[in-house]
């Protein structure tokens, strides 16, 4: 019997091109990421860090070549939002909340579909945003948070369904300093509770708090490196990575 975990991220031969062919998003990319990585994906712009973002969470569907995640050939999904909801937690750039619902409730809304009882997805709710250091913000609505305070509203929400896989989309490109740091130091502890994480970036600050950095030209791996493992004390909120709970 085999007992090896599926990669989480396995890409082989991965094309993507726009404008009827004569922009590459992607130009025969291949890569393995292991299950419980911390990976920085960087780059210029418009070298291909984003296109791989929308493939990995079935945004949209590469040319040509392979792409699984966690054993799941994306190639042949049939029910995509399924997928989204359940493999794959995303958070980007903008936080993308809904204005008009509180914090708590702007998590909550991403459990619809789950089956799980409502008093059931209340109490996740809760948990993530005092996960995220936002307890006692739970009623407020995003414009009554700052900016900071909405990302990390919107990373709980990825966490909601205990995704396998959190991919993130230059989670602090809009973030002042103090943000940025509470915001990275809520991916280290992810990454120390087991959780598999792709942040696309072009901030060398930011990659270096990942174990491993790629980075990419015209589509194509032209770096990729392992570095020190991300240190600090044991996670708060063990349940976040290791899915248990």
């Amino acid at each position: 019997m085999n007992d090896v975990a599926p990669l989480a991220i396995e890409a082989v031969d991965v094309r993507k091109a726009f404008d009827r062919g004569t922009v590459r998003g992607l130009d025969g990319f291949t890569l393995d990421v292991a299950t419980g990585e911390y990976v920085a994906i960087t780059g210029p712009s418009g070298c291909g860090k984003s296109t791989l973002l929308h493939l990995l969470a079935a945004l949209d569907k590469p040319d040509s070549g392979s792409l699984r995640v966690h054993g799941v050939d994306l190639a042949a999904l049939r029910d995509l939002n399924e997928y989204r909801r359940t493999h794959v937690g995303i958070v980007f750039q903008l936080h993308n909340l809904l204005p008009h619902l509180s914090a708590l409730e702007n998590i909550e809304i991403a459990m619809l579909g789950t089956g799980r009882p409502h008093s059931e997805q209340r109490t996740r709710a809760m948990d993530l945003l005092a996960s995220v250091d936002l307890a006692g913000r739970e009623r407020r609505r995003p414009p009554e948070l700052s900016g900071g305070e909405r990302q990390r509203v919107a990373l709980a929400r990825a966490l909601a369904n205990r995704p396998r896989l959190l991919l993130a989309d230059e989670p602090t490109g809009n973030l002042d300093t103090a943000s940025t740091s509470e915001v990275l130091a809520i991916l280290d502890r992810l990454s120390l509770a087991g959780r598999t994480i792709a942040v696309i970036t072009h901030e060398d600050d930011v990659a270096t708090h990942a174990k491993r950095v790629i980075r990419l030209v015209d589509g194509q791996i032209v770096e990729d490196h392992r570095q020190g493992p991300v240190s600090g004390p044991p996670p708060r909120f063990a349940f976040l990575g290791d899915g248990t709970r």
